[in-house]
This record gives C-alpha cells, sequence and structure tokens, in this order.
C-alpha cells in the first residue's frame, strides 16, 4: 500500500502535519507578517498536491465527520479509494490512538471502499488529538516517537512561568527563576494552554518568610503573536529554526507591604516593553532580554540571561536543568533594595542606596510528565541566591533561597 504514493506525496503529508487550519484561508500581506509567513503554509502551486495537503490538515484536525464535499475534492483531484487509505494511514500516528471511535470508523470506511471504486462514501474522519508540531526534518522522527515536542515543552515550561506575574512572590524583574526552553521557530502549529499550579517561594527576594500563591497559565501562539508569561503580550519579528527575536509588553513584579519590613511599604505592579532574543544550537537555548519599565514603583532596566537544555528522559518524561541571570540599573536596583530616609525613620532600617550590578544567579530543574496527550503536570525546583549590592540591603535576610512550584496543564 505504501505504494500507492509517490515520494513527494508522502512527503506533502508529512509537511501538512505542521499546518493548522488557518493555512488554508486567503492571507493579505499584512496577515501574512503578522500571524506568520511560513512556507508550509502557503498553497501548493500544484492543484492536485494542494488538495492533498488540505485533505490531510483537515483530516487531522477534524473532531467531526469531514464533509462529503472535501472526499469529492480529493477524489476529483485524481487519488482513488486505495491511495486516500494509504493517506489516512500516514496521518493515523497522529491522531488519538486507541479510541473505539476511530477503530470503528476505519473499519466502516475500509467495507465502504472495498464494495464501491472511486471516492469513497462519507467516512467520519478519526478524532484528532492535539495538532503535533512541525519541527526541522533532522529530529522530526525522534519527536513524533517523544512527548515533549519542542512545542509542547514550551508549552508546558511557560505554563511554570507566572513568577514574573506574581508581584507578591517574585522580585521586580520581568523574567521569571523558571527558564524553560523554547520551542524554536514558528512551526505553524498555532495553539492555547491553560492552566492552573501554585508557587512557594520568598515573599519577595532576600525575605525571610515564605508565600504560598496559586498561580493562573497561560500560553496562546498564533503566527507571530503570543500571550505568555515569560515574554508578555507581543509578537515574533524574526522567527527561524536557530534565531527568534521578538518584542512584547510584560508585567513587572514587585512586593506587599505586609510581606516587606515594617515602614518599607509596598512596590508596586509594573508593566515594561521588553525585547528578547533566543538562540538555539545543539539541544540548547540560550536567552537574552531587556526590558524598561515603563509604569510601577521601581522604573528603570533590567536585563536577563539563561541557558537551557532539555533532556528526555522517557516517552512521558522530560527533565530540563536550567541556569539564569539578571542584571538592573541603578534606578531599579535602588527602588527595589535601597532604603530612603523616610523608609528608615519608619522602619528602624538604615538608609541604604543599591548601584547598576547583577541582581541574582539562579539554578533550577523541571520535571516535566505527561498524564495524557492534553494533560500535562510539572514541578520545579530551584535556588536564587543574590549578587552585588543586592545582597547588602538592609531588608534582604537570606541571600540564597530555594523554590518551588507545582502546576497542571491543559493544551487545547
Amino acid at each position: 500500500m505504501a505504494d500507492e504514493l509517490t515520494p513527494l506525496e508522502k512527503q506533502v503529508i508529512a509537511l501538512s502535519l505542521g499546518d493548522p487550519r488557518s493555512s488554508l484561508m486567503p492571507r493579505s500581506n499584512v496577515f501574512l507578517w503578522f500571524f506568520g509567513h511560513r512556507v508550509t503554509s502557503l498553497p501548493l502551486a500544484n492543484p492536485r498536491l494542494e488538495a492533498l495537503r488540505r485533505y490531510a490538515i483537515l483530516s487531522r484536525t477534524s473532531k467531526q465527520s469531514l464533509p462529503q464535499g472535501e472526499c469529492d475534492r480529493l477524489c476529483h483531484a485524481g487519488y482513488d479509494a486505495r491511495q486516500k487509505e494509504a493517506i489516512d494511514r500516514l496521518i493515523a500516528p497522529h491522531r488519538i490512538q486507541n479510541n473505539f471511535r476511530v477503530r470503528v470508523g476505519s473499519f466502516v470506511r475500509r467495507r465502504a471502499e472495498n464494495r464501491a471504486p472511486g471516492c469513497p462514501l462519507p467516512f467520519t474522519a478519526p478524532a484528532s488529538g492535539p495538532i503535533r508540531s512541525l519541527i526541522p526534518p533532522s529530529i522530526a522522527k525522534e519527536n513524533m516517537r517523544n512527548f515533549s515536542t519542542p512545542r509542547t515543552r514550551s508549552t508546558l515550561l511557560l505554563a511554570m512561568l507566572p513568577f514574573a506575574m506574581a508581584p507578591a512572590a517574585v522580585p521586580a524583574q520581568t523574567q521569571s527563576p523558571i527558564q524553560g526552553p523554547s520551542d524554536g521557530p514558528d512551526d505553524g502549529s498555532d495553539q492555547i494552554t491553560i492552566g492552573i499550579g501554585g508557587l512557594y517561594a520568598p515573599a519577595y527576594q532576600g525575605a525571610d518568610d515564605y508565600r504560598f500563591q496559586p498561580l493562573p497559565m497561560v500560553d496562546v501562539r498564533w503566527g507571530r503573536f503570543f500571550v505568555n508569561l515569560q515574554d508578555g503580550i507581543g509578537a515574533n519579528i524574526l522567527d527561524s529554526e536557530h534565531v527568534t527575536v521578538g518584542v512584547g509588553l510584560t508585567p513587572v513584579g514587585g512586593y506587599r507591604a505586609k510581606d516587606a519590613p515594617d515602614g518599607i511599604g509596598k512596590l508596586s505592579l509594573g508593566l515594561g516593553g521588553r525585547g528578547f532574543v533566543k538562540l538555539r544550537q545543539g539541544g540548547f537555548e540560550a536567552t537574552l532580554g531587556a526590558t524598561k519599565i515603563i509604569t510601577g514603583n521601581t522604573e528603570g532596566v533590567i536585563a536577563d540571561a539563561s541557558l537551557a537544555y532539555p533532556i528526555t528522559a522517557s516517552d512521558k518524561l522530560t527533565l530540563v536543568p536550567s541556569i539564569g541571570t539578571t542584571w538592573g540599573d541603578r534606578k531599579h536596583n535602588n527602588r527595589y533594595f535601597g532604603v530612603t530616609a523616610e523608609q528608615s525613620a519608619a522602619s528602624g532600617l538604615p538608609q541604604y542606596r543599591a548601584g547598576s550590578g547583577l541582581v541574582d544567579a539562579k539554578a533550577e530543574l523541571a520535571v516535566v510528565y505527561r498524564l495524557t496527550d492534553r494533560i500535562g503536570v510539572m514541578a520545579v525546583g530551584g535556588v536564587s541566591s543574590l549578587l552585588g549590592d543586592a545582597k547588602d540591603s538592609p531588608i534582604v535576610y537570606h541571600k540564597t533561597r530555594p523554590y518551588g512550584v507545582f502546576a497542571v496543564t491543559y493544551s487545547f
């Protein structure tokens, strides 16, 4: 049956695995720039191959029966029942397996095709699972066998980045202590992931007390557009296999008055404009970012750098060790760690001014486990240590503290 399709047709099916349904819609130049100008998403010049690509995308992503018109379209393009069966067999590994409806639909379809030549009778498309990412051909085969495709790793690890949105539990940096790997270049698989988790960490950087906080999690991707808890809301200006450059607006944390020493007061949540570059090579991902704080008490500029390396331990288990550091300018560091004359009088702490320099260094290990094709759980443990002027601040009780997070996510 494998000889029913040519090598070129098999390649078209393989490439279609990364194309979302939106790639079948007409696109203007503005649409293509903002939502992604992907080679695999462009209509093919050959009408027969384009009909094959369309059928493969719809069959893989449809949760209900395909309209008879789609079957007719494939038939009119020159594909008979045996070729359609070969096509379905190639697409099948990318749908939910061991599903009763899938097995019954497949049986009925085969019986119908055996009775009638040409285009088969209306059929029930196998229920689709989560859309698999199209990734570089060199690692596509391996990632199809493993749960942790680059896209899936990104989905789960970005879900662990709500530190950046927790003003009471996180320092005034836009970067989370958790620096998971990115998914690589935009591969065409638009997605939505939501979840809930819990953070157990110092109430602020250097705090004496810990605080547990429930955390919402979100990761939305649509072409160049993204919404996540690491980079905020924005768009990727450049997205290739090895380099991603993006900009966005992201929250900047602070701390509550009741968590800070008496008389210090609160440091309100802010908003910053963030730019970042992500470099991928040899399984590593390095991230460099900078944020200009626009609103909030800290103001100033902060920069971050991190390096992560995911390790696939099994089909369901992924380990992601990473390290990172944060730098802040004088204005930011002084607002966060400094003690003014007024605060000194109210708190009894000595006055203190912090200059620019490295703020902290972090090391952590993320453990990601797949429960189902859509549901994942993860646990992260890490240690953060303050550096430079930050560690000498009067409001710092412990310069090195561990932290942890647990979360459950669901991918649409």
